[in-house]
């Protein structure tokens, strides 16, 4: 049996996925209900939850929506309580939802896209910790998976200093997570990914072509890393997770220039 198929792993399981709606994160809703988990993904547009919710029922797989504004507190407070009252305490967490601005480099960015892009990609990761730490620590187990960025490891212009302190920030914050509450059964992962083929690549100055995202890593590959992680034994953490595409355009991009450097070399 592939993993892509449907096994009951995590049956019994309830997991929230918030940017759950497109992307890394409907991946992910579609591969842990494969998984025989009970999944609600959560995001602004309530058009765009129902139709993820309709694909996933084409696939004969069953998500819930909650619709919340991630970078609203209390929307995500009521969000959070009102998964409580329906289906109970919440065991898995995945912060998918995220967002960058179009000008994001130094010479252009200012304080209202560096706050758009820290409400969403961090203050909203914790929100929804915060919202979910109660229930996790009463039932002494739990598991939250962030979505990091392979920016949260390495700076580089192209994602901006908003989204790169953001994404750096989210790992911190995940291993301080590990840090302290595992002794109360809560363990939390950071996946790490290189460039991926998701919507967010619209904000972009300049988009990708269609050949270069095929070269990228898809939603569902990096949704596989997300299941492998929520069906792993509750004694181990697995801390986090660096992956990137095989055809890596910043290794490509080295590559090439050592080449051209040493073309010089020898045509000199």
């Amino acid at each position: 049996m592939t993993h892509s198929e449907t096994q009951d792993t995590l049956q019994g399981r309830l997991v929230w996925i918030n940017g759950g709606s497109s992307g890394i994160g409907q991946a992910s809703a579609e591969a842990l209900a494969r998984a025989g988990a009970t999944v609600i993904i959560s995001g602004r547009r309530e058009a765009q939850l129902s139709a993820a919710v309709e694909a996933a029922q084409q696939q004969g797989l069953s998500l819930h929506a909650a619709s919340m504004d991630i970078c609203d507190r209390e929307s995500v407070n009521r969000a959070a309580v009102g998964i409580e009252q329906r289906f109970g305490t919440v065991d898995i967490l995945v912060n998918c939802a995220g967002t960058n601005v179009a000008h994001r480099a130094w010479a252009s960015i200012d304080a209202d896209g560096f706050e758009q892009v820290l409400a969403a990609n961090l203050s909203g990761t914790m929100y929804c910790m915060l919202a979910v730490l109660p229930g996790m620590r009463s039932q002494r187990r739990g598991l939250v998976i962030n979505i990091a960025s392979w920016a949260g490891k390495f700076v580089s212009a192209l994602t901006g200093p908003s989204y790169t302190a953001a994404k750096h920030a989210v790992g911190a914050l995940t291993q301080s997570l590990n840090t302290e509450e595992c002794v109360n059964g809560i363990r939390a992962c950071a996946i790490f990914p290189g460039e991926v083929a998701t919507p967010m690549l619209q904000t972009r100055a300049v988009l990708p072509t269609a050949e270069e995202q095929a070269r990228m890593l898809q939603p569902d590959q990096v949704a596989a890393a997300v299941r492998f992680v929520a069906e792993m034994p509750a004694g181990a953490c697995i801390n986090e997770i660096l992956m990137s595409p095989t055809w890596n355009r910043s290794y490509a991009a080295v590559a090439r220039a050592e080449a051209e450097l040493q073309t010089r070399r020898q045509a000199s």
